[in-house]
């Protein structure tokens, strides 16, 4: 089936099979920041941006994608760079594997929650995974990029 997809403010018209996940669609659209993990929707690698809000690509068939607004990090170009520089000053660049969603659920919790505390950031954040580094330096990061002491 054809669909139109508006992926960073870009639209792609392309055929997909009516059963394929977005996450498979990205990648053949050459969007190789978006990572298969698990395909089961447990790690939160594949996390894209639909409507501004934080969605597994592994579990989001494509069909249903049409008619929204898809962001990846590519997407949020200078907030991507601020999100990336707060975490790395922590010492918490290792593989990079889990960093483009980290990003992209960081970017969106700071455009949603008024006020965060430590515990709605990690609330915000379960479901992001880093197999690396067991995830504190990033959370520094994340921290320090919300303002939270």
């Amino acid at each position: 089936m054809k669909v139109n997809l508006d992926i960073n403010n870009r639209i792609y018209e392309t055929y997909i099979d009516a059963d394929e996940a977005l996450l498979g669609v990205l990648r053949k659209l050459g969007y190789k920041s978006v990572k298969k993990g698990c395909d089961t929707g447990a790690c939160g690698v594949c996390s894209v941006l639909i409507d501004g809000k934080p969605t597994l690509s592994c579990q989001f068939l494509a069909a249903r994608a049409e008619g929204h607004k898809i962001t990846t990090v590519e997407g949020l170009g200078k907030d991507a760079d601020e999100i990336v520089d707060a975490i790395v000053s922590e010492g918490a660049d290792q593989c990079g594997y889990c960093g483009p969603s980290l990003v992209l659920t960081t970017y969106a919790m700071k455009k949603e929650l008024k006020n965060p505390t430590i515990e709605k950031i990690k609330h915000y954040l379960a479901g992001n995974l880093c197999r690396c580094s067991g995830f504190e330096g990033q959370l520094r990061g994340i921290k320090r990029y919300m303002g939270v002491k």
